[in-house]
């Protein structure tokens, strides 16, 4: 998702918009589309990232449609299977239209949400809602797991997520999330992968808040079936990454006093944004019987600011047997929409079961 989101001209383009006000306009006669394209193409129009462009839309949008909240809703409801064929962004005005607009109509707004995330997510939408009204919000979202659609039981579930990464935060419930743990329970079982992961993605933005009540219920769901122990693994998946060791002795990475790490070697102290460098090292397994290694290495970047901030990659997940094993590994340092490299002293680590083993220095040069 990361992608689109920063792909600010890919969405809401001349053509695409008109054919949304082509589509409002079989919905409402009175649509003046002359008056919606010059409030739309005002002079910050090409300057405006791809939320700031959903928004300003939706702004223009309640500008052109009846005063009447029940009646503008109606109108959105009845285009929205059509709008929703242009494919893009566009259709996320319909739930921003509810989120701006609809706080004093809630029974109107909740209706309009469940119907609209059928064709653009309405996780957006739904945010203010839970933080005004948090108590009777995340009751129905409970509700809504029993839909039979999925991408309404999937709404359940990331529309409340504390850490969403491309919505609002949730305070309430980053410091206590008890309120969302009835709706993951209800689908932590469901027959949808789509829904489970956003399961997993919900317990990992919990987790980094508060790891110790998702570690509880990853041992609760663990072992259950082959479903619920891909969603545990999924959730857990910042907790492994940061070496909690409750998780790792979870899904069998013990200790490492038997493990260890030699030789281990750049195929080059210096390096050029756009090359790639290569790294090996021995993982000496020191006992009698096949032993379960997670394997990871870390990027100590250098930052803005001049310091080092390590982002950690897997290597591997087995069964080592007992003697000497040549790790041998490849990393690119490029840029992309979401890390920017700096000129500067660069670390890569090697980690096993969450332990950091050894660490070298890199110097990379813009």
């Amino acid at each position: 998702m990361a992608e689109p989101l920063k792909d600010k001209d890919r969405f809401f383009t001349t053509h695409s918009l008109n054919t949304m006000m082509s589509v409002l306009s079989n919905y409402y006669r009175k649509l003046d589309i002359e008056k919606f394209k010059t409030l739309i193409y005002d002079s910050e129009w090409k300057n405006r990232e791809l939320k700031e462009k959903m928004h300003h839309v939706t702004e223009c949008m309640h500008k052109v449609l009846p005063d009447s909240f029940d009646e503008s809703v109606e109108i959105l409801l009845k285009a929205a299977p059509e709008i929703h064929k242009i494919k893009g962004w566009e259709c996320m005005t319909l739930p921003d239209y509810i989120e701006i607009y609809g706080q004093k109509f809630w029974d109107k707004s909740m209706s309009a949400l469940t119907e609209f995330t059928k064709f653009g997510s309405s996780e957006f939408g739904i945010r203010p809602f839970l933080i005004n009204e948090p108590e009777k919000t995340t009751a129905f979202l409970e509700r809504l797991t029993n839909d039979e659609n999925e991408e309404v039981r999937r709404f359940a579930s990331e529309g409340c997520r504390p850490r969403h990464p491309w919505a609002m935060a949730l305070p309430a419930f980053k410091k206590d999330p008890s309120l969302i743990l009835p709706i993951l329970e209800k689908l932590k079982n469901d027959e949808s992968l789509y829904v489970r992961r956003s399961v997993a993605n919900n317990l990992n933005d919990i987790s980094k808040d508060n790891p110790a009540i998702v570690l509880t219920i990853a041992e609760q769901w663990y072992g259950k079936n082959e479903n619920t122990d891909w969603l545990v693994k999924h959730a857990c998946r910042t907790l492994l990454k940061i070496g909690n060791r409750r998780a790792l002795e979870l899904f069998g990475f013990g200790n490492t006093n038997n493990l260890e790490v030699s030789d281990f070697q750049l195929d080059k102290e210096s390096i050029t944004l756009g090359e790639k460098m290569t790294f090996t090292y021995c993982l000496n397994v020191k006992t009698e019987e096949d032993t379960k290694v997670r394997l990871e290495y870390g990027i100590y970047y250098m930052k803005a600011k001049g310091e080092q901030r390590r982002k950690v990659w897997k290597i591997s997940e087995k069964s080592y047997q007992p003697g000497s094993h040549i790790i041998v590994k490849n990393h690119k340092f490029v840029d992309r929409t979401t890390r920017k490299h700096y000129e500067g002293e660069h670390c890569v680590s090697i980690i096993v079961n969450g332990e950091e083993k050894d660490k070298l220095e890199l110097m990379l040069k813009i």
